[in-house]
C-alpha cells in the first residue's frame, strides 16, 4: 500500500520545493521550505513502519558520507535514511583516508567530487566547511553539523517531533537550557523556532550565554526556574567540553544542581511538556536519569525521527525521480 506516500510526497513537491542546491544551515530556509520537509518526512516516516523499509526513489544516486568528527545518531541515521531510499551509500573513514597525511579538506572533496557522487553529506569541526564544498562542488552538500555553526537536520528532526506531539510550533514556549555558547543545535534551532513563531527563550550559565543572543529574537536567562516555568518543550544541550578552554563554571556538579534537568525543575512547567535532548547525554550533568528515561521524554523519539526527516532532505535535495520513484 505505498500509493498514500507516493500522494502525499508528490503534492507536498508540486506545491512548491527546495530553492536550493544545498542545505548548508536552517538560516537560509524559508518557512514555507522548512514546511515542506516537515510535510514530506510524514511521508517518509510511513516508510520505516513497512515490513520491507524501501523504496526506489534514490536508485541510481550515490551519497558519500564524509565524517571528520564522532557521531553516532547523525551518521546512522543518515545511512539508513540513504539505504531505505535505495541510494548507493559510500561512507569515508576520515581516520583511514588521505587526511591524516595532510590532503586539506577541499582537495578531498575535489577528489571524491571527479567520481560524480550525487550528494556529500559532511560533518567537520571548522565553522562554514559546508560552505566551502558548496562553492566547489557540483554534488549538493548537506551540513551534517559544522564546528559552532549550524546543525540543520537536527533541527528540522526537532521540529518534527514537536509538531508531531503538538499539532503546532506556533504559539509554543520553547525553553533551550545547557551551553548555548558552543552549540550549532542551539543556533539552527532558534532560526528554525522563530521563524515557525515559537517563543524561545534560553538558559544557561552567564558564561556560557551569548552576548548577542537577544538579536536572534529569543529570550535569555541564567535563572532556569523562570526559563522552564510553564515551557510546553524543554530542550536540554550537552555540556561541550571538548569545546572549553578555560574554567566556565565552578564543577559538573555545581552544573547539575543549578541548571540540571530534575524531577522538581519539570514540575514548574506545563503539564503536558516535552523533554528534549539531542544526544549524546551526559546523565546527572544536564538531565536527571529519571527524567531522560521518564514519560515526558521524546528523546528516542527524536532519534526514530531523524531518519524520516534525513530522508525527506536527501529526497527533495536530489529533486525526487517521479511517480514510480517514490511508490
Amino acid at each position: 500500500m505505498s500509493a498514500p506516500v507516493t500522494t502525499a510526497v508528490d503534492e507536498a513537491r508540486a506545491a512548491t520545493a527546495l530553492r536550493r542546491k544545498d542545505l548548508l544551515g536552517i538560516a537560509d530556509l524559508a518557512p514555507d521550505e522548512i514546511a515542506l520537509v516537515l510535510d514530506t518526512a510524514e511521508a517518509m516516516k510511513e516508510v520505516g513502519e513497512r515490513p520491507i523499509k524501501k523504496v526506489p526513489a534514490l536508485r541510481g544516486k550515490t551519497v558519500v558520507n564524509l565524517f571528520f568528527e564522532p557521531s553516532t545518531r547523525t551518521r546512522t541515521s543518515f545511512e539508513i535514511a540513504e539505504k531505505r531510499l535505495s541510494a548507493d551509500t559510500l561512507n569515508i573513514a576520515v581516520a583511514s583516508s588521505s587526511v591524516v597525511k595532510g590532503e586539506t579538506l577541499a582537495d578531498t572533496a575535489l577528489n571524491l567530487e571527479a567520481m560524480h557522487p550525487d550528494t556529500i553529506v559532511l560533518r567537520h569541526s571548522s565553522s562554514g566547511a559546508c560552505h566551502l564544498l558548496s562553492r566547489i562542488c557540483r554534488s549538493a552538500i548537506i551540513n551534517a553539523g559544522d564546528g559552532m555553526h549550524e546543525h540543520p537536520t537536527q533541527a528540522l528532526l526537532d521540529a518534527f517531533t514537536i509538531r508531531e506531539r503538538k499539532k503546532r510550533l506556533a504559539g509554543l514556549k520553547v525553553a533551550i537550557v545547557g551551553d548555548l555558547l558552543h552549540s550549532r543545535v542551539l543556533r539552527s534551532n532558534i532560526h528554525l523556532l522563530t521563524k515557525m513563531g515559537s517563543d524561545v527563550w534560553v538558559c544557561g550559565p552567564p558564561t556560557l550565554i551569548p552576548a548577542d543572543i537577544a538579536r536572534f529574537g529569543v529570550r535569555a536567562t541564567s535563572r532556569i526556574d523562570e526559563a522552564v516555568a510553564d515551557a510546553d518543550v524543554i530542550m536540554l544541550l550537552r555540556v561541550q567540553l571538548e569545546r572549553m578552554e578555560g574554567a566556565f563554571f565552578p564543577s559538573l556538579r555545581e552544573y547539575f544542581n543549578v541548571f540540571g534537568m530534575t524531577e522538581a525543575r519539570l514540575r514548574l512547567a506545563h503539564p503536558d511538556v516535552i523533554i528534549m535532548h539531542p544526544g549524546p547525554m551526559n546523565r546527572g550533568v544536564e538531565i536527571a536519569s529519571e527524567v531522560a528515561d521518564g514519560p515526558y521524554s521524546v528523546i528516542l523519539e527524536q532519534v526514530a525521527n531523524g531518519v524520516a526527516v534525513r530522508m525527506a532532505v536527501l529526497y527533495l535535495l536530489s529533486g525526487g525521480a517521479g511517480d514510480e520513484a517514490a511508490a
